[in-house]
C-alpha cells in the first residue's frame, strides 16, 4: 500500500488536477514525428519476482507463485505516469497435470507501474526511452467464501481470513450448472480498466465470462456485472477441450471475455469476446460479440464484430480479439492478432488494430448464428499494422511477441513541436522469461515483459478524448 501511495503523491506532484498529461512527457524532440509510429520500447525481466512476497512459495508445477510475468494481458492508464497491468491465470506453460490444463493455484493480481517516457540520447534508435518501474502488487480476493476444488484452497486464505481468486481451472462448483457463478474461485483475467473515481478497477474474466469490479487499493471484489445468459456454458470442465465438446452454446473455453474498455466519461464498460460464441459458429466463424454495459444501471447492448479472414476464400481462418480501448464514448480501437511470434516458435504475421464506431450500429441481442449476424456487423477500418511497424524498426518477425494483448492510451507527448497521443501496447509472455526454440537455438533469447509505445497524430483520431479520472 505504501508504494501505491507514494506513486499517487508523485503523480499529483507532476500535474495540475485538471490535466491528464505529465509535463515531463511533453518535451520537444529535434525530429519530425511520423503520423503514426513507434517511439519507445520498455522492458522488465520475465525472470524476477513481483512485490507479493507472501505468494512466493512454489506452485503445483514448481514455478514461483510471485513470478513477474504475463502482465501484458491487459494494461490501463491511471493518470500521470501510472499504469496498471494484469496477468492472466498464471504460469501454465509448465506441464504437470493435463487434467487441469496445467493450470496452477496462482493467486490473481494486478501490478502497478510507473512508465515514464524520457527523451533519448541523440542518435538513439527511438526518440524516447522507457524504463518500467514496478511499484506495487495487489492480490484479488473476495470477502465471502469462494468454491475451491479439493486441495486447491490457497494457504493465504487462513492467514488473512479472505478468499483469494486463483487461476486453477477446477475451482468451480459442479453443483451449479452455469459457468457464470460468481462464487467460483477460478479467475482468468484478461483486461483491466480504472474507474472514473480512480478508486476501483474493472477486470474481465474468460472463465465465466465475468466482468468484476475490485477496490483498487485493497483488491477485494465489490461488484459482479451480470453478462448475457447466452455467453455462459452449462457443462463445465477443468479441461478446455472437454468443455467445448460438451456444449452447443456459450463462450468457447479460453476465448471468453478478453477485451475491456471504459468510455472517457467513466459511464460505460465495453467488453469484447475473444472468439465467436459456440451458437455463432465458434472459432471457425467470423462474427464475435461486443457488449456495452452502463455501469450505474447495468443496461446492456450487444454488437457483432467482423473478424478478418487471414486464410483464403476457400479455407477461411480467423484471428482473435485481444483487446479493445475507447477513443471516445462510441469509437474504439480493437486488437486482432494471430498467435505467432516469440514464445510460439513461429513468425509473427498478423497483429493489427482496427477503428470501429458503434454509433448507429444494430443491437444483436437475441440474434444468433453466423448468417444472421452477417448483415448486422459493425464496420471497421485499419488503423495500425503492428507487425509492419515493428519490422520497419528492425525487429525480426520471430522476435515480435506472439501475444500482444494490452492496449492503453497514455500521456500526450510533443515531437517536433507537435502534440501526439501515445498508445501503449503490451505482451503476455506466458510467464516464460527465456525462450530456446528453432528460431532461437541455444543459448536462446530473453522473453521479457514488454511495453511498445506508439505516437499518434491527433488528425488520425479527431474525436479522441482522454479518460477523465477524478483527481488526475
Amino acid at each position: 500500500m505504501h508504494r501505491v501511495l507514494a506513486a499517487i503523491l508523485l503523480c499529483c506532484a507532476c500535474q495540475a488536477p485538471d490535466q491528464s498529461l505529465g509535463r515531463e512527457n511533453t518535451e520537444t524532440t529535434d525530429i519530425t514525428a511520423p503520423t503514426l509510429d513507434l517511439v519507445a520500447i520498455g522492458t522488465i525481466s520475465g525472470t524476477i519476482s513481483d512485490l507479493s512476497d507472501e505468494t512466493a512459495d512454489p506452485l503445483e508445477n514448481g514455478v514461483a507463485g510471485n513470478l513477474l510475468g504475463g502482465l501484458g494481458s491487459g494494461i490501463a492508464y491511471a493518470g500521470c505516469n501510472t499504469f496498471l497491468a494484469v496477468p492472466d491465470r498464471g504460469p501454465n506453460a509448465v506441464s504437470y497435470n493435463a487434467a487441469l490444463d496445467d493450470t496452477a493455484s496462482y493467486i490473481n493480481r494486478f501490478q502497478t507501474f510507473e512508465l515514464r517516457l524520457e527523451r533519448s540520447a541523440p542518435g538513439s534508435a527511438l526518440p524516447f526511452d522507457l524504463s518500467p518501474e514496478l511499484v506495487d502488487t495487489t492480490l484479488l480476493h473476495s470477502r465471502w467464501p469462494l468454491y475451491y476444488a479439493d486441495g486447491a484452497t490457497p494457504a493465504l486464505n487462513e492467514a488473512d481470513d479472505t478468499y483469494y481468486f486463483t487461476g486453477r481451472s477446477d475451482n468451480f462448483d459442479p453443483a451449479v450448472s452455469i459457468s457464470t457463478n460468481p462464487d467460483d474461485a477460478r479467475l482468468d483475467p484478461e483486461s483491466i480498466r480504472v474507474s472514473h473515481d480512480g478508486s476501483h478497477v474493472y477486470i474481465s474474466d474468460e472463465y465465466g465470462p465475468h466482468i468484476y469490479e475490485f477496490n483498487r487499493w485493497t483488491g477485494h471484489r465489490v461488484r459482479t456485472f451480470d453478462l448475457p445468459a447466452e455467453f455462459a456454458v452449462v457443462h463445465e470442465s477443468p479441461q478446455g477441450a472437454v468443455e467445448i465438446s460438451g456444449n452447443t452454446s456459450g463462450r468457447v473455453a479460453n476465448k471468453g471475455m478478453e477485451g475491456l474498455a471504459i468510455t472517457p466519461d467513466g459511464r460505460t464498460l465495453v467488453g469484447a469476446m475473444q472468439s465467436p460464441l459456440l451458437q455463432d459458429g465458434g472459432t471457425a466463424a467470423r462474427y464475435t460479440r461486443i457488449v456495452t454495459i452502463e455501469i450505474r444501471s447495468g443496461e446492456m447492448h450487444q454488437y457483432a464484430y467482423p473478424l478478418t479472414n487471414i486464410g483464403t476464400a476457400s479455407k477461411p481462418k480467423y484471428p482473435t480479439i485481444s483487446e479493445i480501448v475507447a477513443v471516445n464514448d462510441h469509437e474504439f480501437l480493437v486488437d486482432e492478432r494471430d498467435g505467432k511470434g516469440l514464445g510460439d516458435d513461429s513468425v509473427a504475421a498478423f497483429k493489427q488494430l482496427f477503428h470501429i464506431d458503434l454509433d448507429g450500429a444494430q443491437d444483436v441481442s437475441g440474434i444468433s448464428g453466423e448468417a444472421n449476424l452477417a448483415g448486422a456487423a459493425v464496420g471497421k477500418t485499419p488503423f495500425l499494422d503492428i507487425v509492419a511497424t515493428l519490422t520497419a524498426h528492425g525487429i525480426a518477425p520471430e522476435n515480435i511477441p506472439a501475444k500482444l494483448e494490452g492496449l492503453a492510451f497514455g500521456p500526450d507527448i510533443r515531437m517536433g513541436g507537435a502534440l501526439r497521443h501515445t498508445l501503449f501496447v503490451t505482451n503476455d509472455n506466458d510467464f516464460i522469461g527465456h525462450v530456446t526454440d528453432s528460431h532461437h537455438p541455444a543459448p536462446g533469447i530473453d522473453n521479457p515483459n514488454q511495453f511498445f509505445v506508439f505516437a499518434i497524430d491527433p488528425a488520425l483520431l479527431p474525436g479522441f478524448e482522454h479518460q477523465r479520472i477524478r483527481g488526475h
